[in-house]
């Protein structure tokens, strides 16, 4: 489930960044990077989870599948987070360091 989400958000990141892309004020690419590390870290994950369990790994419990969900809405949160800090750390307009006269 987590992996479903972090996909989701990279698809739409992404989208957000290609159609933005002339300008790049609000550093949508490195949001989809984000994202889109997120989806192969939790690929790589399913990948060595379904060769441990095998079959059982389609048989989840509603509770795993709950918590599962949960901890992908928290990785796209620490991503949004991470991507506002850097987009506060950038400035793009100049918003937060403007000189006061």
């Amino acid at each position: 489930m987590c992996l479903m989400i972090t996909v989701i958000a990279a698809i739409v990141s992404t989208i957000l960044w290609y159609s933005k892309a002339e300008k790049d004020t609000y550093k949508f690419g490195t949001l989809s990077i984000i994202y889109w590390g997120a989806s192969l870290m939790w690929f790589v994950d399913a990948i060595f989870e379904y060769a441990e369990l095998k079959a059982e790994f389609f048989n989840q419990s509603a509770a795993d599948l709950l918590n599962d969900a949960i901890l992908g809405i928290c990785a796209v949160v620490v991503g949004l987070i991470a991507w506002l800090v850097i987009l506060l750390c950038k400035d793009p307009k100049g918003v937060l360091f403007k000189n006061k006269k």
